[in-house]
Formats: C-alpha cells, sequence, structure tokens
C-alpha cells in the first residue's frame, strides 16, 4: 500500500442486463470507501481493463459487477493471474455459486433446504417438444412454478406460474436471459435475506432483512425502485427465527466454499419452514439493495465494512 493511503479500484458496469445496477452499486461503493479515507477509481469491465491495472496498479479491487462480469468466476480467474487482489470469493467458488442448479445441489446435500427444481436447456425445450416436456415438468414439480435462468440475478426473466397455460410464455421470457431455464417449485411466503460478511474474524451473519413488496412479487422493479417495497431490518420474526436463519446463511457461505461477503436469499413458508432460493456473491449496494439495509440494522458502516473488506484482501496477497 501507498504508506496509510490504500488505492481501490472498483469494478462497475459490465455488459450483462444488470449493468445499470452495477453502475449504481459501484458509485455507493465508491463514496463510502472515499469517506472513510480510501482512494477509489471507478472503472468499467472492459478491454482496457487490464492495461489500466498496469497503470494505476491499485491496492485491491472490490467487485461491483453483477451478473456473469461479477459472479461467474472468470474476471475473477483474469485477477488472479494479475495477482491483484479482490474483494470477495474466489472464482472457482463463484462459478459454482452462479450455477444456480450446481449451487442447489450443493447446498441440499448439506442439508440445506432449497425448493425442488430442474433445469431445462432451451434445445432439450424445443427438441423433446416443448408441450410434452412441460407437461411432463408440471407433473413432476407441481404448480405453482417459479421460471428464472439458471444464472443472473435482480428477478430478471423471472416469471411465477400459476396455470400450465402460462408456463410457455414465462419460459421464452427466461430465454431471453440466459440459454438454460431454472424451474422451481413456487413457495408463497415471507420473502428474507440475510448477507454475511468476513472481515478477518470469521464469517458473521449481518441482521436478517424482511422483504414486502407492493403486489408480492420482488421483481427487477420492486427491487430497484424507490416506493413500491418495504424493507424490515431486522425482519419481524422471532428470535428463534432469526437465529436460524443467520445459522442457515452462515451454513451456506461455508457450504459453497465462499469469503469476504455473500448474501443468501429466501422464504419462509406458511408452515414457519425456511428454503434458500440462492446465494449471491455480488449483492446489490445501492440505495435500495438489501445488504447496505442489513449493514445500517447492525449498527456499522458501509464504508469502514468495505474498507475492512478491502484490508482483509490485501492481507491475503
Amino acid at each position: 500500500m501507498r504508506g496509510t493511503q490504500m488505492h481501490v479500484m472498483v469494478l462497475a458496469g459490465g455488459l450483462s442486463y444488470e449493468r445499470d445496477v452495477s453502475l449504481r452499486s459501484g458509485r455507493r461503493v465508491s463514496d463510502a470507501l472515499r469517506r472513510v479515507g480510501v482512494e477509489t477509481t471507478t472503472v468499467d469491465a472492459d478491454a482496457d481493463l487490464l492495461s489500466t491495472l498496469h497503470t494505476s496498479q491499485p491496492d485491491a479491487v472490490f467487485i461491483a459487477l453483477h451478473g456473469a462480469p461479477g459472479e461467474d468466476g472468470a474476471l475473477r480467474g483474469v485477477l488472479d493471474a494479475a495477482d491483484v487482489p479482490y474483494v470477495g470469493a474466489a472464482a472457482a467458488e463463484s462459478r459454482l455459486a452462479w450455477d444456480k442448479p450446481v449451487a442447489k445441489t450443493l447446498l441440499r446435500r448439506a442439508g440445506i433446504d432449497t425448493p425442488d427444481w430442474m433445469a431445462l436447456p432451451h434445445e432439450t425445450f424445443r427438441e423433446l417438444g416443448a408441450a410434452a416436456v412441460l407437461e411432463r415438468v408440471v407433473k413432476s414439480i407441481g404448480l405453482p412454478l417459479m421460471v428464472k435462468p439458471v444464472n443472473g440475478g435482480s428477478g430478471l426473466g423471472a416469471t411465477p406460474v400459476f396455470d400450465a397455460g402460462e408456463l410457455p410464455a414465462a419460459m421464452m421470457s427466461c430465454f431471453a436471459y440466459g440459454g438454460t431455464a431454472l424451474l422451481e417449485r413456487f413457495i408463497s411466503g415471507i420473502d428474507v435475506a440475510v448477507s454475511v460478511i468476513d472481515a478477518g474474524d470469521g464469517p458473521q451473519a449481518l441482521p436478517v432483512v424482511e422483504i414486502e413488496p407492493a403486489d408480492g412479487v420482488y421483481d427487477y422493479t420492486a427491487r430497484y425502485t424507490a416506493g413500491i417495497t418495504r424493507w424490515h431490518a431486522p425482519a419481524r420474526l422471532s428470535p428463534e427465527k432469526l437465529q436460524q436463519l443467520a445459522e442457515m446463511a452462515l451454513q451456506a457461505h461455508t457450504t459453497l466454499g465462499l469469503r469476504d461477503l455473500s448474501r443468501m436469499d429466501a422464504i419462509i413458508d406458511t408452515d414457519g419452514r425456511a428454503h434458500v432460493l440462492e446465494v449471491s456473491v455480488s449483492p446489490g449496494m445501492t440505495e435500495t439493495s438489501l445488504t447496505p439495509l442489513a449493514v445500517a440494522a447492525a449498527d456499522l458502516d458501509l464504508g469502514i465494512v468495505c474498507r475492512s473488506l478491502v484490508e482483509r484482501a490485501i492481507e491475503r496477497r
């Protein structure tokens, strides 16, 4: 590091469908770090990235990219090859978490509840006959279903299906965002998120955030449009349930081999049973994102938390 002054490169933007969200996350992280005395430069992940890294030589990178650029492990592998420390899960583990069917398989093997699912590539859907395949899926998993891309976040391409007649349109909407659809048993209940941070003292779960979208569906609009969704941090749940969710998030974080930062999304059904939907290795950091809400609920400063994570990344180097 340059004396006591750290220089952090915040990666934001990229070419995924979540570019706009990533740019907002990047600004929030950069502002938070600057507020606590960290020099930052915000850079897009484009063809000039490696030359920019060589020229600026940051002490570490904070990845505020969402979608494939920030979460599929490829960019993290390039940063490893360039010997640049970064905040967040390593390349291989990011890849596991990024692939929802793989992550769900690992979580279920570890005894963590996750809704039944089936991954269906577009080629299979087309070659075996859409109608016959969907009929078999409905018989296997049942209705209602949630159809969403196997990769990606922010609710893009995700559609709840309550009637079999709605399924073909939901599949086409999903395939617009990726070549493989995840058909998952839809569970009605309370949406919650639990962020995990590890600034050097081991993983710690932040307060559970309860999500209350106005129309009951936590889609892209509900996530990033102010006033449409209400958040409760901590969640309006019993102390026992809050503790259970915290332990589940820590177990999911550990099972997937993650480090520094993650966010578990889950739903609590009408019987009070929690089901993990996915685990993000690059959670949103916008003004309406869940991890900053959890940081505030824990009476922590976002800038100090981000700086601690950067310091941990540098120490690993």
